[in-house]
């Protein structure tokens, strides 16, 4: 099972946040609504006994087709980039999330890189 995730909703700290940093658990307002709703995506896909469950925690996107043509914010990700990473967690991916994102020092991509094969720089 692969489920799509937020790169944006860990809690605050030194960059680049790594995939085990806590996520914003004491958020407020509508960025609690969204967050809470990421934790509980992300513990039901990796608790989840019998499965693989693998989380994919992107940047914010831009490319064709999006509301960006260029990096807005940090972490980012190209539209592109994100579609190849699916492919490649559906190939490749073990249990347990990936920082999916540019490598712009927002977030570590080490383990995506790695584990998956990911390359920021890919393009349709």
């Amino acid at each position: 099972m692969i489920a799509q995730s937020l790169a944006n909703a860990y809690a605050p700290g030194p960059e680049p946040m790594a995939r085990l940093t806590r996520l914003m658990s004491r958020a407020e307002g509508d960025r609690a609504v969204s967050v809470r709703g990421v934790m509980a995506l992300e513990q039901a896909v990796l608790a989840t006994p019998g499965m693989t469950g693998i989380v994919l925690r992107y940047g914010l996107l831009y490319g064709p087709g999006t509301w960006c043509d260029r990096p807005a914010e940090r972490p980012s990700l190209h539209i592109d980039a994100a579609a190849h990473a699916a492919l490649l967690a559906a190939i490749r991916g073990g249990r347990g999330a990936y920082n999916i994102a540019d490598d712009d020092g927002a977030v570590s991509i080490a383990k995506a890189r790695a584990e998956l094969g990911f390359d920021t720089a890919f393009r349709l």
